[in-house]
């Protein structure tokens, strides 16, 4: 029996009706799962219509459920995890003492290299900024530095993990599409990675300068007072931070290395702040909400919590469904394969690389399609005109997996918001690498700065066209 194939032209109107959808949630302020959902139909539709059975379809999105249900269970410990850190005193520890140490420092700058350095051990974007990042904003609410800044700098550092970290799953993912190791991988990432945080360091250094410890001293000595009549503050409470950090470092998978987290949150709020077993699962389920006598200080030390997860967890889903959908009925290929025909050199096959990984994580919500598809189908094409593979698992790494968190409907945007209360919108402007890595990937593709042999030492300048 001949396999159902969906037409080039119904292809492309799915798409346009998915940008649509999203549209629409955006600007009328409707949840946006409702524009995928609404999407996943007109998919279903599409695909009805051009011969596939439902069970197929039905087994499809069953697959790709299973395959990502290690997602669905990260979101739910990010949201557990926020909200004990925050009722134990572990990050308002990490603000007590962060306090002390950030006089006559450029906060800003120093807060994009802690969760660069952190994100690169831990091996994730989202841990870090539910971990880490969390902390980080607390103090520099401390210090009046604008939340949107702010969450700019630590998403700038926070998304390096899932474009270098060698234990990152996004990382993971893009050298096996590719076929090239890690090593090779790297190398040639850091060709572009290097000179972006050169110049994305020297941004923050820059708008980092009006903010320090010094201009807002009595201030932040008054919220360390409320911190500390209202938690029992030790330094043994940054011995669980330091804990997961060593434990990524050693390769424990995420999930164990954040229910290891939050388990030790759990005690700590049970041994130290005198909280009862029933109140502690209330806050896992609800989130936390400090009672301290600064009032400021409380809309700093509050979130999480299971139930505000809940519409990122449909959002997910969404994604989900219509990924294993376009992967399932190849839909896209020959949306792709046309693409691919008019390319005629290096430069322009790197830089439609780009363009389409940008593409496809813009259309999907997510990054998986961006890497799998590009990395799929122009991994011969590279070979054909000479170009190594891991300039393609480069071209990838700095394009559509970095932009994902200032795209407001990815679903790192939205994580990131429902961890943080800081939207896109607010932090996108400022996430300055997430713009400035796409552009040098793209520029140095265009002078031929990339390593002609994987297997020896980088070589510049060589000639592309």
């Amino acid at each position: 029996m001949e396999r159902a194939t969906i037409p080039r032209k119904h292809t492309v109107a799915l798409l346009l009706i998915m940008v649509v959808s999203i549209a629409v949630c955006i600007l009328s302020k409707t949840p946006l799962y409702i524009g995928l959902f609404l999407s996943v139909v007109w998919a279903m539709g599409i695909c009805l219509k051009n011969g596939f059975q439902l069970p197929l379809l039905w087994n499809m999105i069953i697959k790709g459920i299973k395959e990502c249900s290690s997602i669905f269970i990260i979101i739910l410990l990010v949201g557990s995890l926020v909200a004990i850190w925050l009722a134990s005193g572990i990050v308002p520890a990490m603000m007590y003492y962060g306090f002390d140490y950030i006089q006559k420092m450029n906060f800003l700058l120093a807060g994009f290299f802690i969760t660069m350095l952190t994100a690169m051990v831990m091996g994730t974007a989202l841990g870090t900024v539910s971990t880490i990042g969390v902390a980080l904003l607390g103090i520099g609410k401390g210090l009046f530095i604008p939340e949107g800044l702010l969450m700019g700098a630590i998403i700038s550092g926070a998304f390096i993990a899932d474009k270098i970290s060698p234990i990152a799953a996004l990382v993971n993912l893009t050298t096996k599409t590719t076929g090239v190791s890690y090593k090779d991988n790297a190398r040639q990432g850091l060709i572009t990675l290097l000179p972006t945080i050169a110049l994305v360091s020297y941004f923050y250094y820059y708008l980092g300068k009006g903010y320090n410890g010094e201009l807002n001293s009595n201030q932040l000595y008054h919220y360390q007072e409320a911190i500390e009549e209202f938690f029992h503050i030790s330094p043994l409470m940054l011995i669980v931070p330091l804990i997961i950090i060593g434990m990524a470092f050693i390769g424990v998978k995420i999930i164990k290395n954040m229910t290891l987290g939050l388990l030790g949150g759990m005690i700590i709020s049970y041994a130290y702040q005198n909280l009862g077993w029933a109140e502690i699962f209330r806050i896992i389920l609800g989130g936390y909400s400090a009672g301290t006598s600064v009032e400021e200080l409380n809309t700093i030390i509050k979130g999480g919590g299971v139930a505000s997860m809940l519409e990122a967890i449909l959002i997910v889903l969404a994604a989900v469904v219509l990924n294993s959908i376009f992967e399932g009925t190849n839909m896209i290929a020959p949306v792709i394969e046309n693409f691919l025909l008019s390319i005629k050199s290096k430069r322009e096959l790197i830089a439609k690389t780009g363009f389409l990984s940008i593409l496809l994580t813009i259309l999907t919500c997510d990054q998986t399609v961006g890497i799998l598809l590009p990395g799929k189908f122009l991994k011969q094409k590279y070979v054909e005109m000479g170009l190594p593979k891991s300039v393609l698992a480069r071209t990838i790494g700095d394009t559509g997996v970095i932009v994902a968190p200032i795209i407001p409907w990815n679903v790192n945007a939205v994580l990131t918001t429902v961890i943080t209360g800081v939207s896109a919108l607010q932090y996108g402007p400022y996430a300055i690498l997430c713009y400035v890595l796409p552009i040098v990937t793209l520029l140095f593709g265009a002078s031929g700065f990339i390593r002609e042999n994987e297997n020896n030492h980088i070589e510049q300048g060589m000639k592309i066209g």
